[in-house]
């Protein structure tokens, strides 16, 4: 009976659920294409160790994914994410399900996959930079309509990391929007309200503390039936205390912050996608120790163009920008229209890509090489 509600033009409580969900015309186009009629859609709405939970109809399921698709998968990135539409089957009399496709992204937040055994740091040209891991793209969460990069005013607020996050955020094809939290913490809040939009690139600032519920509500101006809100930051930075003010309850547990370092718990502990009240659905992240980016040299020198343009400004087409005459990086710096931090923070980003796409060429050729061999011994038998 739920397969004759589905197709039958999506009528019914079933579908309201699906666009409450962020179901739209373009995943329904893209999920007729799979032309299996016992197929259903459903949303990952969560993801521990392996076992996915869907909404799936009115209710909430457990699902894993088929062999097909784990055979076929050429990296995580190619498995189902928090935010994902799947196509599934049900089985146990409907109360799990096996997921064998992924519809199309139409966004999508990554990162290199993180370094298994904590992380790697050694120094690379003078800069401490995490080395190492697999060379593999993750998927943190999909489909998302706004992207809330969240920061704390107190110690933990940080230029390098939020340029890091809006390098990442235009990528993704979301909205970026800085939240800036804890102003009831901060005593020079101007000040680093200015920094911040030095390198903002027109992206909206919102200033709150979501503990005293101060300015909050300047953020439901993106919620909406539909859309899907990922919120994104660092331990202790006050994620879960802003999904409860957006919630308007105390659904999410929080945890205090070390004084000493503003380091703080990660009281969520898995990723989840969540139906807010007033329409639309957010999704809230553990904090992220390591956000290694995921970008080719191109995507990277889009978001820091200022500096490309100074680049081809330089005497020397091989300028260093050290000792060079006629070195615009080097005057731009001395005169302060160029920040040395946000310069700094380029030249890291630019080593961690193209150490990167290195391991990239690398794990291709390998890749390419293999299947080369197979070639020949199947040939040979």
């Amino acid at each position: 009976m739920r397969i004759k509600i589905y197709f039958s033009d999506f009528i019914g409580g079933y579908i309201l659920r699906l666009i409450d969900y962020g179901w739209d015309d373009g995943f329904k186009t893209e999920f007729e294409k799979l032309k299996e009629k016992d197929y259903m859609p459903a949303r990952v709405v969560r993801q521990e160790k392996g076992c996915y939970h869907l909404q799936c109809e009115d209710e909430e399921i457990t699902a894993e994914v088929s062999g097909k698709l784990r055979y076929s998968a050429k990296s995580i990135s190619d498995f189902p994410a928090v935010g994902d539409w799947v196509a599934i089957k049900l089985i146990n009399e409907g109360k799990s399900a096996i997921i064998y496709s992924v519809l199309p992204r139409k966004s999508k937040l990554t990162r290199k996959a993180p370094i298994s055994g904590g992380r790697k740091v050694r120094d690379v040209n003078g800069m401490k930079m995490v080395i190492g891991g697999s060379t593999e793209e993750q998927v943190i969460a999909a489909n998302i309509d706004i992207l809330f990069f969240v920061m704390s005013l107190d110690n933990d607020f940080s230029l390098k990391r939020m340029e890091r996050y809006l390098t990442v955020g235009w990528k993704s094809g979301a909205k970026p929007v800085i939240v800036l939290n804890k102003i009831d913490l901060c005593k020079d809040l101007n000040e680093k309200l200015s920094a911040i939009e030095k390198i903002s690139g027109g992206v909206n600032i919102h200033c709150i503390s979501a503990m005293k519920n101060q300015g909050v509500e300047k953020l439901h101006q993106y919620i909406s039936n539909g859309k899907t809100i990922g919120l994104f930051g660092s331990s202790g930075v006050g994620k879960s205390t802003i999904s409860n003010c957006l919630l308007g309850s105390d659904k999410l547990i929080t945890g205090e912050v070390r004084e000493k370092d503003s380091k703080g718990r990660h009281t969520t502990t898995w990723r989840e996608l969540i139906l807010l009240p007033e329409g639309g659905v957010l999704i809230d992240t553990p904090g992220m120790r390591e956000f290694q980016v995921w970008l080719d040299e191109e995507e990277l020198d889009t978001k820091f163009e200022d500096i490309k343009r100074l680049e081809n400004q330089c005497k020397f087409n091989d300028c260093s920008h050290k000792k060079e005459p006629g070195c615009a990086i080097r005057k731009a710096l001395e005169d302060g229209t160029l920040s040395r931090e946000r310069y700094e923070n380029y030249l890291k980003l630019k080593i961690e890509v193209g150490y990167l796409n290195y391991r990239i060429n690398q794990r291709d050729k390998a890749q390419t090489k293999r299947e080369v061999l197979l070639a020949k011994i199947r040939s040979n038998h």
